[in-house]
This record gives C-alpha cells, structure tokens and sequence, in this order.
C-alpha cells in the first residue's frame, strides 16, 4: 500500500530519489572524478619538467600560475632608462611571441621512438668511446715516434762517443809506444826531462778522459734500455687502443690536430687564442685513457727530457774531450820537437867541440913524433961507431982542453940534461895525448848518443802525428803496440836496404 506524505514534508524536499540513491552516485560520480584527476595527473607528469610538482594543497590555476612564473622573460634596466627583456637562463624552448621559455621536459615513459632514440645514444657513446681511444692511440702514436727520433739520436751519438772513445784509448796506446820508443835512448839520454813528465801527464789525463766517456757510454746504454722498454709500452697501449678503432678514416695525426692539439704531452694546459683544446680526461680503468696509457705517457714524457739533458751532456763531453785530447797531444809534440831543438844544439856544438879536438889531437901527435925525432938526433947513434969525429967527447980537440984542471967543458952535463929535458916533455905530451884521444873518444859516443836521442825523438813525433789521424784505427795501433820492435825493425830495414 503507498504511503501518503504529509503537505508539510512535502513543502521541504521536493526530489523524489530517494537519499540512499543519491549518495550512492554521488560516491560513484565523485570516485570517477578522482579518477580522472589522477589519471590525467599522472599522464601529464609523464611528459613535463622534473623540478615541477603539484602541491595537492594548492589550488590547480595556483599551481600552474606559480611555475610558469620563472619561464616568463625578465626585465632589466639600462643605464640609458630603457628596459630591455631577457629570457631567462638555462635549457628550453625560446618562445619570443608569449615572452616565455619554458625548461625542456623529459619523458618517463618509453615513447614510440623509444628504440630510434637508445639506437642514437648507443651509437654516440660508441662513437665517442672511438674518438677517445684513436685520440689516446693518437697520443701513444706521437709519443712512440718522438721516442723513436731520442733512440735515434741516442744511438748516432753512442757511435760518436764510442769514436771518441776509441781515439783516447788510440792516443793510451800511443802514449805506451812513445814511452816504450824512449825507452831504447842510450843510458845518457835517459836522464828524466820535461818530455818525460809531459808524457806521464798526458797518460793521467787520457785515463781521466776515458773514465769519463765510459761513464757516459754506460749512462746511455741504461738510457737506452729504460727507452726501448717505454717504446714496446707504448707500442702495446697504442695496439690496445685501437682495437675499439675498426675503421680508421684519417690519419692519427690529424686526430691531434682536430683535438686542437699539435702535442701528445699534455692536452689540459691552458689553450691558445685560436684553437680551443680538449681536456685530457681523468684516468678511468674502464675508458678510453686508462691508468697504464697514463702512465706510459707520464714515463715517456719523463725520459724525453731525461734523454734530451743526456745528449746534450754527452754531446759537450763529447766536444770537450776531442779538443782537450788535440791539446795535450800538441804540448807533448811540442816538448818533444823542443827536446829535440836542444839535442840538435847540443849535437852541433860537440860536433865543432870534436872538430877542434881532432886538429888538437893532430898537431900534438905531429908534434910528439917530432920530439921523438928530435930525441934520437941528440942522443945520437946507438953504436959508437956510428958517430962522427965531431961529435965524440974525447976527439982530440976537448981531450987538448980538458988537460988543465978547470977547463971542464959542459957538453956532455948539457946533452944529458937536454936529453932528459926532451924526454920529459916527450912524456908529458903523450899523456896529454892520450888525455885529449879518451875525451874525444868520451866526446864522440856522446855524440853518438846524442844522435840517437834526436832520432828517437823524431820517430816518436813522427809515431804520435802518423797514429793520431783517423784513418789510423784502434786495432792497428794495439797491433803495433804488442808487435813492433825498434831493433828487430832496425835490423830488418838494414837487411832490406842491403
């Protein structure tokens, strides 16, 4: 049976449905409205800036009036009066006819272009990862050719030490021959000189030379393995590197010349004004410039200039040595043609000394044999019968005069006494004689000798000039040393001549 509703309620509530119905889709309209408000939320926070988040307290227009806010342009004054509008900094789409430029917005949800967009960012990290590595291939390339050029270097001026060096071992050799030739002077010369000390001088500094070039034969050849080890480092890390580089299409040296670089030591130094260089990267054991290129690249650049200091040290020591080596063999040439000067004067003077001494020699031999003469004249003959009437002592004459006593004549006391007067003197020139031939015969084997040391002397100069030129090598010079003989080579050129 219906129920009747009194007028007075009817007058209050004029909706039929009742209150149940309608709350009900009131809770199913307001739950499909929360629906769509989070829906449509979180369709649009899908695809919009990162910094931009909804309070849920504030109102909707609120919201969106509060972050477009800084997209809009900013005003500035000029010192003039005027304004001038700016967009405001950072990444975004300019849009000068609204005056806005809002931020760029990331998507979180994979688009339709999902796989194009993963395919370009693969292939950039690949291709930048190949850029890497050819430019640190480009660095190790560059570093192993310079390396390469100090090895080079290194080597031709080891072969020029390793000349000098062989010249001062020459000039040790020749400096024994020259004493080893001195040493065959007669025992006279042998007296020690000025020569004598100049050429022990000269074998003190040739031992300090070779010292000192051996030093730096031995600091080149540790050079020289420290850098032929850097080369195969380098070589290896270059090889490394350029297996991410399958395709090369230009040259590893205009890769450097792309990263603004003409130098592989270091590629963070401050850049020019007109080119802009790339940063040399941190070094990352997973990248392209790993920790051991590092290194190596370190490693190199250290034993390029190490190597540069060498070769220049050894260059000057190189110089130092050959001039200093050309002047101590000129002052020994020098003290020995001046020793030979003296010899010559002293030579010349016994030779007008002997001259003088062979005329003496002559005139009292000359004179001798005419006291001789002279003796065997006042002595008369040996036999009595010999003598004549004039010349006896008792002739008739005398024996006439002797008769008185007094009238003694002094014939025969003054023939006795000129006689022994004679034969004095004939003794005294004799042993004056023999005096003068043992001086001369003194005189001439120092004259002899003197000859000898002036020859010696010659050869030695002549020795020292013909072995210091450097046609003449080490191993002939030691081969002359062990093998020649001044008396066996002076009877064989006697035996040849003959």
């Amino acid at each position: 049976m219906p129920v009747v509703i009194p007028a007075a309620e009817r007058s209050q509530d004029t909706r039929i449905g009742a209150p149940a119905w309608r709350e009900a889709a009131k809770a199913i309209t307001q739950k499909a409205h929360h629906l769509t408000d989070r829906c449509g939320q979180e369709a649009v926070t899908m695809w919009q800036p990162k910094d931009s988040v909804r309070d849920p307290h504030v109102a909707r227009h609120l919201c969106r009036a509060a972050y477009i806010l800084p997209w809009r342009f900013r005003v500035e004054m000029l010192k003039g009066g005027g304004t001038l509008e700016k967009p405001p900094p950072g990444e975004g789409v300019t849009l000068w006819k609204g005056k806005m430029k809002p931020p760029a917005w990331h998507a979180r949800l994979p688009l339709p272009m999902h796989r194009d967009a993963w395919a370009l960012q693969t292939a950039e990290v690949v291709h930048a990862h190949a850029r890497g590595a050819r430019l640190t291939a480009a660095r190790l390339c560059r570093a192993q050719h310079q390396i390469n050029g100090q090895l080079r270097l290194l080597l031709r001026q080891r072969e020029a030490t390793d000349r000098r060096l062989s010249e001062v071992r020459k000039g040790l050799l020749i400096n024994q021959q020259s004493g080893k030739l001195r040493g065959y002077r007669p025992k006279a010369e042998k007296v020690p000189d000025k020569a004598d000390s100049m050429l022990t001088w000269e074998k003190e500094e040739l031992k300090s030379m070779k010292r000192k070039m051996e030093k730096d034969m031995e600091k080149s050849e540790a050079l020289l393995k420290v850098l032929a080890s850097c080369h195969d480092t380098l070589a290896f890390c270059c090889k490394e590197r350029l297996q991410a580089v399958d395709l090369m299409n230009q040259p590893l040296d205009k890769v450097l010349e792309q990263a603004g670089r003409h130098s592989w030591v270091n590629l963070s130094r401050v850049p020019s004004l007109r080119t802009q260089g790339q940063k040399t990267p941190p070094p990352d054991p997973v990248g392209t410039y790993t920790p051991e290129c590092a290194t190596a690249l370190y490693e190199a650049k250290r034993l390029l200039m190490e190597s540069k200091d060498t070769l220049l040290e050894m260059t000057k020591n190189e110089e130092d040595v050959q001039e200093q080596q050309q002047e101590i063999s000129d002052r020994v040439c020098a003290s020995l043609a001046q020793k030979m000067r003296e010899t010559l004067e002293l030579k010349e003077r016994m030779n007008m000394t002997l001259g003088l001494m062979r005329g003496t020699i002559h005139r009292c031999t000359k004179f001798n044999q005419e006291m001789y003469i002279t003796r065997g004249l006042i002595k008369g003959p040996l036999s009595k019968r010999h003598l004549e009437t004039r010349e006896k002592l008792d002739r008739p004459l005398v024996r006439v005069y002797q008769r008185h006593v007094g009238t003694q004549l002094p014939e025969a006391s003054s023939l006795a006494q000129g006689t022994d007067k004679l034969q004095r003197h004939i003794s005294h020139v004799g042993k004056n004689l023999k005096e003068l031939l043992a001086t001369h015969k003194n005189l001439t084997a120092s004259l002899n000798c003197k000859k000898i040391g002036y020859e010696v002397d010659y050869n030695v100069v002549r020795l020292r000039l013909r072995q210091r030129h450097p046609h003449m090598c080490y191993e002939q010079a030691q081969r002359l040393v062990k093998d020649w003989d001044p008396r066996t080579s002076r009877v064989e050129s006697d035996a040849a001549t003959k």
